[in-house]
């Protein structure tokens, strides 16, 4: 497959455990099969950048696919709380928090490759959202689509770092493409005021709901 990372500069050899902890899904070389949003990502801070592409060999490797359906956006969000910071300080998100990471908590670091959810500042705000009760269980599902984010890819394992190979760098301009990413943001912004001022369900979930009734992986409302 070819991926591409998004950066200020060109990476040729991408370093084992060069990232931070504080991403996503901790250290990892961080990915997308989509060049535009790669693009997008290198000028994240308003500076010209380089959509680097790879090719990548998956085979014999052990995936985590966040989005496969043995699993729930509860699993992605777990980990997003153990490794994300600057979380709400509510006495609620943090029993949220502590919940989600005891029972639906899926350790990333056994993994090669990692296949989920980005959360821009967007989409992180809308986890936080959730983890305060604020919105419901279908309102973050459906948040989670708003401006067509796309997954990723992250390679975790020294193993999975001898499977990329380097092709290419390719420019990506500011001055496009920060403009681009602001529009996709506040398009989702907007989406999400929308669906998130919309009337709940009587039979939606939301975080307290979910720690009151002790549910846990495999409920069928959580599909």
């Amino acid at each position: 497959m070819i991926v591409y990372h998004g950066s200020d500069h060109i990476i040729e050899m991408p370093i084992y455990n060069g990232s931070r902890k504080t991403n996503d899904y901790g250290y990892g070389f961080y990915t997308t099969e989509n060049p535009e949003l790669a693009k997008e990502w290198a000028c994240a801070k308003n500076v010209d950048g380089f959509s680097n592409s790879y090719e990548a060999d998956l085979t014999g490797l052990s995936i985590l696919n966040l989005n496969a359906p043995e699993y729930n956006i509860l699993n992605w969000l777990a980990i997003l709380t153990r490794y994300r910071t600057y979380w709400q300080k509510t006495s609620i998100s943090e029993e949220a928090k502590n919940y989600l990471q005891q029972h639906f908590f899926i350790d990333p670091d056994p993994y090669d490759v990692i296949i989920g959810y980005r959360a821009d500042d967007s989409y992180f705000s809308f986890a936080q959202d959730f983890v305060a009760n604020t919105i419901s269980l279908s309102k973050l599902s459906e948040a989670m689509h708003l401006g067509k984010l796309g997954e990723q890819i992250v390679f975790k394992s020294s193993k999975s770092f001898t499977r990329i190979k380097f092709i290419d760098a390719e420019p990506a301009y500011a001055s496009t493409y920060y403009e681009k990413k602001n529009a996709r943001d506040m398009a989702a912004q907007r989406a999400y005021r929308s669906t998130k001022s919309s009337s709940d369900n009587i039979n939606d979930l939301f975080m307290i709901d979910i720690m009151r009734e002790g549910i846990r992986n495999g409920d069928p409302r959580l599909q």
